[in-house]
C-alpha cells in the first residue's frame, strides 16, 4: 500500500513536480505530434484526461479482484473501452478535432502515462485518491501540450485557433516541424527543472527503461534483451 498524502498534494503534484510529459518523461510521442496547435493540443488533452480518471477509478476499485498476473492485460482492457468510449464520442461531437488528432486519439490505448498511472498509483491506492491523481495528472498534461502548442503555434503560423498575431511571412516554419517540437519541448522542460528545484525535487533525467513504471512487467527487461532491442532498433 502506497504512503497516504492529502488529496491536494496528490492533485498538485502532476501539475509541475510530477508532471508526466515535462518531469516524467511520458508521452513524448502524442506530445510532440498533436502539440502544433492549440486545438489539437486541447483536445488531446482533454480525451486523455477523461480516460486516465475514468480507468483510475476503475482499475482502484477492482484492485482487490483482479489478478496480479493479468493485471496488464486487464488495465489495457479497461483503458481500451474507455478509449473507445471517447473516440465514438468525438467523432460524433468534434469531428474536426478527431480529424486532427488521426491515429494518435486511438492510440491513447497505448499510452504510457495512462498505463504507468494505472500501475503505479491506481493498482495500489483507493478510488478516491486514484480519480485526484488522474485528475492531477491529466491536468499536467494538457497544460504541458498546451504551453507546447501555444509556442510553436504563435512562432510557427504567427497565429493562434486561426486568429493571425502577426503576418504569416515572418512567421518560422521549423517551429511546426518536429526539430521545432524538440526544441520547445526541451526549453520546457529546462524550465519544469528549475521550477521542481525550487521546491527541493532533483532534475528530471532519462534513465532508459528501467525508469519507465512498467519496467517490472516489461518481459524485454525481465529477459535483459531489452538494450539488445534498443541497439537493433537504432541500427535499423
Amino acid at each position: 500500500m502506497a504512503d497516504k498524502k492529502p488529496l491536494s498534494k496528490e492533485f498538485t503534484k502532476g501539475l509541475i513536480a510530477e508532471n508526466p510529459v515535462l518531469r516524467l518523461v511520458l508521452g513524448t510521442c502524442p506530445t510532440l505530434a498533436v502539440s502544433t496547435s492549440v486545438s489539437g493540443a486541447l483536445g488531446m488533452g482533454l480525451a486523455a484526461s477523461i480516460v486516465l480518471i475514468c480507468s483510475n477509478i476503475v482499475i482502484s476499485a477492482l484492485r482487490k479482484i483482479i489478478p496480479g498476473k493479468v493485471r496488464i492485460p486487464a488495465y489495457i482492457v479497461i483503458i481500451a473501452s474507455f478509449v473507445t468510449i471517447v473516440q465514438m464520442v468525438v467523432k460524433a461531437y468534434a469531428p474536426a478535432i478527431d480529424e486532427s488528432l488521426g491515429v494518435y486519439l486511438p492510440l491513447i490505448v497505448v499510452n504510457c502515462i495512462i498505463l504507468g498511472r494505472a500501475e503505479a498509483f491506481a493498482g495500489k491506492n483507493g478510488v478516491i485518491a486514484s480519480a485526484v491523481d488522474g485528475l492531477g495528472m491529466g491536468v499536467g498534461f494538457t497544460g504541458a501540450l498546451l504551453a507546447m502548442a501555444l509556442i510553436r503555434e504563435f512562432i510557427g503560423t504567427g497565429a493562434i485557433s486561426g486568429t493571425q498575431i502577426f503576418p504569416a511571412e515572418y512567421a518560422m516554419i521549423i517551429f511546426i516541424l518536429p526539430p521545432g517540437g524538440f526544441f520547445v519541448f526541451g526549453m520546457l522542460m529546462a524550465v519544469a527543472n528549475k521550477l521542481a528545484e525550487s521546491k527541493g525535487k532533483p532534475k528530471a533525467e532519462l534513465h532508459g527503461c528501467e525508469s519507465c513504471p512498467m519496467a517490472a512487467s516489461c518481459s524485454l527487461i525481465n529477459t535483459g534483451s531489452c538494450e539488445e532491442s534498443v541497439k537493433e532498433a537504432t541500427v535499423r
